[in-house]
């Protein structure tokens, strides 16, 4: 009765842990503080190595006793032009203007400004842009939604004015540049918002000219500011590729020092442009306009440096890693794509000529040196990707030579990690390797997870501020070698236990992986943490042996849906601000705008998969195991023969990386992050069963099962060779067992679980606890049973002593 409660158990354990993952809430101690009136001063171009004490007084005392941030100004373009960042200040969305971008930059725009009494203006284009966003573009943006949930606003300067805009083009007060004694305007309205010039010349000395004139508008505005009113300072947009962050800055009653942040990014010192319209309505105490904003209202939290040169130099280096950022990542993923290749390509020969055969006739064995060698550089290629995210942690970005010096990094770091694995215990057994691999990856990126995920922020191999998808918790990168870690981490440990034990060993590991990845303290990852759970479900379901039934997919399945159904029952609960992704787009099929989610989701699926080179590691690592390891001559169905937790992991890895993948948006690319460190460990292990095929088991005692010696055709293996004990004694078993007569002596020899001594090791007994040359009860026959009609494969009998068959040393066999 137990054992048929088994699965329901398991299935549960790994529900409550996935739904109390994603159902806490962090309280961030964050306060947001009401005004009388809001004055927004916008810079197109303004960055943070913009502002010092002596060329931008007025901003540097600003910055002194107000709180400030990076802001990304993402838009519905790339980049994100002047005329874009203004309408999606406007919109609370990501909104573009429309027109064709000649060679991808952004041209002088055209917006035209009426002013037909005197007192207000007209946009005439500002309708076809309320149209274009909504019908040509993705992200549903109603430009001019902050102005329509006012009553009334004022815009200075014409950028101003295609913020102030409402829908149908109407500005309230408008002028077209700043007064020298603006009080009265400034006072008419309680939003008031003014474009204070651009800065975007490539030469410093003209660069500091346009911010000194835009420090001194400022100025002006400060001096006729309102009483009781918050003044917002912001970078609205780039001027021209590659995105930078900008600068933001908020002083104001309850605005005193600290970093400015918000739910939308979820890290301390960063917030997104269409974060501001939701901060002045929550500021002036106006309900948000419903479906209209995708931005959170931003707020202060307490943890900045005293010294303010100390505090404006970590969103400067911010600035300088994520510009650098992207200039190294496309090579280093292209570099590793094509490593990984020609490894793959080396390994061929090596699988095809490792089974040594016990006849006299046969391919020579390839050197034991080369093998070595190889065996190192796969486990060099395993580690690359965690190496690369550990690189992160040396300020490489700030030499002149940033790819340079990150490249030095990482190959010093792979290095290290490839010799801890050389030297460390166990490593000349069989999983020895794998499980060396997998624990040093887990440990790097769950450690950054731990600390705040400061490695993977604007880090090669994780998540860039200036692309607006992510700002906290684990990258695309991260969540692939996470989740592949874990899982194999859980089968290697699963795999030194009884059958019995396996399932629990793997719901404890996957389940502490599950609470890593969903909670929003941690990973802040909903949707991983939702297909991490099938993963853990399917490798749980078959760890102890077995195929993966349509009872145990569906399993699988119902805890996945479990974990979705109870976290969107808890997130719908909460008031719309505080939702999480599920939460939001639930909500958006409820009043019929979820067809755009999806549209954006589907669209960004298309483009990463054309697009990404981590699409590139995913199909080669596909058509590396489908076409060589999955083959009679690959090794990898006999590894999973004889373990059977490890063939679990790898098949729960490939159920959550193709879910989350495809989930969030990101194709393939979680997939070869995964593959990355999968695929070379999968090709190490089968080339070390495939080493130990035709090993026989020492004659003793009689015990069958057990820690039993093993010898090779030719006598004893010296080489110390981890497998021995289990390899050669055990087969394919549940893996795809097969009968003595299919290959080789010893390629049949089958049991469900008889590893290496220490790994799997269990004595035989009548309970069909992984004995070696006993039946899989919930998995077809192994081979070492009888089959029904054929002969009695190699091993039958338990206790039955195989004598060692020495083959001809290479002087005795005949000439050719």
């Amino acid at each position: 009765m137990l054992r048929r409660l088994t699965p329901v158990l398991l299935t549960l354990v790994v529900v409550v842990l996935g739904i109390t993952a994603l159902s806490a809430r962090p309280d961030d101690g964050a306060t947001r503080p009401n005004a009388d009136f809001v004055v927004l001063v916008g810079a197109a171009g303004l960055r943070w190595d913009d502002v010092d004490p002596e060329n931008t007084p007025t901003l540097w005392r600003m910055a002194e006793q107000g709180a400030i941030g990076s802001l990304s100004v993402r838009s519905a373009h790339r980049p994100t032009c002047p005329v874009d960042g203004w309408l999606t200040l406007g919109a609370g969305n990501f909104a573009a203007w429309p027109g064709a971008r000649p060679g991808g930059g952004c041209p002088a725009s055209g917006v035209t400004v009426e002013r037909p009494d005197g007192i207000g203006a007209n946009l005439p284009d500002q309708p076809s842009a309320v149209a274009h966003n909504q019908e040509q573009l993705s992200w549903g943006a109603t430009p001019g939604a902050l102005a329509e949930s006012v009553r009334c606003s004022v815009a200075v300067g014409p950028g101003a004015a295609v913020a102030a805009a409402r829908p149908f083009g109407r500005v309230d007060r408008y002028a077209p540049s700043l007064p020298e004694n603006p009080a009265e305007l400034l006072g008419s309205c309680v939003l008031s918002i003014v474009d204070v010039g651009t800065v975007d010349d490539d030469d410093p000395a003209v660069r500091a000219a346009q911010a000194r004139e835009a420090d001194a508008r400022l100025a002006r505005v400060l001096a006729a500011r309102p009483p009781r009113s918050l003044v917002l300072v912001a970078g609205v947009s780039d001027t021209d590729s590659p995105a930078r962050l900008h600068v933001a800055v908020a002083d104001g009653p309850g605005w005193e020092g600290g970093w400015l942040t918000s739910p939308s990014t979820a890290r301390s010192g960063y917030l997104q442009l269409i974060d501001l319209a939701p901060t002045v309505l929550a500021v002036l105490d106006k309900p948000m306009p419903e479906r209209a904003f995708l931005g959170r209202p931003a707020v202060t939290v307490d943890d900045r440096p005293d010294d303010l040169r100390a505090a404006i130099e970590a969103p400067a280096d911010a600035d300088r890693e994520a510009a650098a950022q992207r200039r190294v990542a496309g090579w280093f993923f292209t570099l590793l794509a094509a490593a990984q290749l020609a490894l793959a390509v080396a390994v061929l020969p090596l699988l095809r000529r490792a089974r040594r055969l016990a006849g006299p006739h046969g391919p020579e064995p390839v050197s034991r040196r080369i093998v070595a060698a190889v065996e190192l550089l796969l486990v060099a290629a395993a580690l690359a990707v965690p190496a690369a995210l550990l690189a992160d942690a040396v300020p490489w970005w700030r030499g002149d030579h940033a790819g340079l010096w990150y490249a030095s990094v990482t190959a010093l770091l792979v290095v290290a990690g490839t010799a801890a694995v050389r030297f460390s215990p166990g490593y000349e057994r069989t999983l020895g390797p794998l499980g060396a691999v997998a624990g040093l990856a887990t440990l790097v990126v769950g450690v950054d997870v731990l600390t705040g995920s400061r490695l993977q922020l604007n880090g090669v191999v994780g998540y860039s501020a200036l692309e607006g998808g992510r700002y906290a918790g684990l990258g695309t990168v991260g969540l692939g070698v996470f989740v592949a870690g874990a899982l194999l981490c859980g089968g290697w440990l699963a795999q030194r236990f009884r059958r019995g034990w396996r399932p629990m060993v793997m719901v404890t590991v996957g389940g502490l992986a599950v609470v890593t990845v969903g909670s929003p303290y941690l990973g802040a990852d909903s949707i991983g943490a939702i297909a991490l759970t099938a993963g853990v479900s399917v490798a749980a379901a078959i760890c102890s042996g077995g195929w993966l039934t349509v009872s145990r997919l569906a399993w699988a399945t119902m805890a996945a849906l479990a974990v979705t159904v109870g976290f969107a029952l808890v997130d719908l609960g909460r008031p719309a601000a505080e939702r999480g992704s599920l939460g939001r787009f639930l909500a958006a099929l409820g009043d019929g705008t979820g067809g755009l989610t999806v549209h954006r989701s589907s669209s960004s699926n298309i483009q990463t998969l054309v697009n990404s080179p981590l699409t590139v590691l995913a199909l080669a690592g596909a058509a590396l195991v489908w076409l060589a390891l999955l083959q009679p001559w690959g090794g990898l169905m006999r590894l999973f023969g004889i373990y059977p937790a490890i063939r679990a992991a790898m098949a729960g890895t490939g159920v959550a990386v193709g879910l989350g993948g495809v989930l969030s948006g990101s194709a393939l690319d979680v997939a070869g992050a995964a593959a990355a460190l999968v695929v070379p460990m999968a090709a190490l292990a089968a080339l070390r069963v495939l080493d130990h095929s035709t090993d026989r088991t020492v004659p003793d005692s009689g015990r069958g099962g057990g820690e039993t010696g093993v010898v090779p055709p030719g006598g004893p293996d010296t080489s110390s060779r981890g497998g021995a004990a289990g390899d050669g004694a055990a087969g394919d078993g549940a893996g795809g067992g097969r009968s003595a007569g299919d290959g080789p002596a010893g390629d049949g020899a089958a049991g469900d679980g008889a590893g290496d001594p220490g790994e799997a090791g269990e004595p035989a007994g009548p309970d069909g606890q992984d004995s070696a040359g006993t039946e899989a009860p919930d998995g077809p026959r192994a081979a070492g049973t009888e089959a029904p009609d054929g002969p009695r494969a190699a091993g039958t009998a338990r206790g039955a002593r195989v004598p060692a068959q020495p083959t001809p040393s290479s002087s005795d066999l005949p000439a050719r």
